[in-house]
């Protein structure tokens, strides 16, 4: 091995630091356009404006978090493109960094985060949400850490478990301060513990930390943390939020959220996502010169293989009992399970973008297990596919100027993409 290769992988955060700089380089450019609100920045950056003045925003189906931070970009550069987009871009970035970290501390080795973390980068959904003022970037970066955090602390000596279990619940305090979406993770890590404490036969995993006062850290640190996340709220210069007011702010989200909604163009069922039966057209017009466009669409062979991938790791449990394949294939599951059992009327195919991020820990997790010891390389040449398939779609998905308005039927392969 190459000297210089060999000192990244002696010292793994040196590559996980530089896989997320070359994200973040990928996610910078051409970020100016569309130079126009698109999408649902509609909602969220005049909330985040809002914000910024001191006011409530109409937008009170979510939490603040999101808002709050696409207002921070928006204070620190200005109410222009950078303001609204710079601050989610980081936290894309910040999402290749945490799935590097927790392949490496799941795993023990270099080559599957290294596989996981450049298949996220190539999965298409990662880099449109990084290049858009909404909210799920953020959720995705705050629930991928929780899961970092909780894996350090399981690993972790009797000396340092507890603070980072209060880490990973804070974390997750803030995931639900973006999205309500995230508090079934809170229950899914309590559930977790319970399963993994329960099949240890020593006090191996999070040495010293009982369940009693894992289960109350977890319940009281991830509600505190959400609490404080309203608190600019509490010093708006109209309205001002009060604790009675806070009370109905939260029965206020949870009527907007479970409202029946007139159809949708873009509705689709839960069941349909992992096949990207219906993706959305987050812009398609002429503008800034050209004719432009960004189509939320997953890299098909990723999607389609991180399938295959999920039921490979479901074999593998049940022929070997390998419980990190498992794990991996339950993680994808339970995410897009929630939305069966959540009260929402309409569903839509960006809300498997967490769903989205797991099926490439998934497939880095299958390859490492199937591949092991056998030197067949096949990650490499599924990764090198995948980045074809992300060039040959680059240009319906990154607003860069097509040839005319109906280029977009070169990339409609179903119907239903339309």
């Amino acid at each position: 091995m190459h000297p210089r290769i060999q000192a990244l992988a002696d010292h793994p955060w040196r590559l996980a630091l530089l896989l997320g700089l070359a994200a973040q380089l990928l996610f910078t450019i051409n970020l100016p356009y569309p130079s126009k609100l698109f999408f649902d920045e509609v909602h969220y950056v005049p909330a985040a404006l809002a914000l910024l003045d001191g006011i409530p925003s109409h937008n009170a189906e979510h939490p603040l978090v999101g808002k709050e931070l696409i207002a921070v970009g928006i204070a620190l550069f200005g109410d222009n493109p950078w303001g609204w987009r710079l601050i989610p871009s980081l936290f894309g970035s910040a999402t290749i960094v945490g799935t590097f970290a927790f392949l490496w501390l799941l795993l023990g080795k270099v080559r599957p985060p290294v596989i996981g973390a450049l298949l996220l980068i190539l999965n298409q959904l990662l880099y449109m949400q990084a290049r858009i003022a909404m909210l799920d970037v953020f959720l995705g970066a705050f629930v991928l850490w929780a899961l970092v955090a909780f894996l350090w602390a399981m690993k972790s000596p009797p000396d340092k478990v507890m603070r980072r279990w209060i880490m990973a619940s804070a974390l997750l305090g803030l995931a639900v301060g973006v999205k309500w979406a995230a508090i079934p993770y809170v229950a899914l890590a309590g559930l977790a513990f319970l399963v993994i404490r329960w099949r240890d036969k020593d006090d191996r995993h999070w040495p010293g930390l009982g369940a009693s006062v894992a289960l109350l850290l977890l319940g009281e640190v991830s509600i505190a943390a959400y609490c404080l996340t309203f608190l600019p709220a509490f010093f708006y210069a109209e309205n001002a939020l009060t604790l009675s007011g806070f009370i109905a702010f939260q029965k206020e989200m949870y009527a907007l959220q479970t409202q029946v909604l007139p159809p949708h163009t873009y509705q689709s069922q839960w069941w349909s996502w992992p096949l990207a039966i219906r993706p959305i057209w987050y812009f398609y017009e002429n503008y800034d010169g050209a004719q432009r466009g960004v189509l939320y669409l997953g890299n098909p062979l990723i999607m389609w293989g991180g399938l295959v991938a999920v039921v490979a790791c479901l074999v593998a449990w049940f022929r070997e009992r390998a419980i990190r394949p498992l794990a991996m294939a339950l993680l994808w599951a339970g995410s897009l399970a929630i939305y069966i059992v959540i009260p929402k009327s309409l569903g839509f195919y960006y809300y498997y973008f967490l769903s989205s991020i797991f099926l490439c820990l998934v497939l880095a997790v299958a390859f490492d297990h199937f591949d092991r010891g056998k030197k067949l390389k096949r990650e490499i040449w599924f990764t090198a596919a995948s980045l074809a398939m992300f060039a040959y779609f680059f240009p319906i998905i990154s607003a860069v100027p097509l040839p005319s308005g109906g280029s977009f039927q070169n990339w409609m392969w179903l119907p239903s993409w339309l």
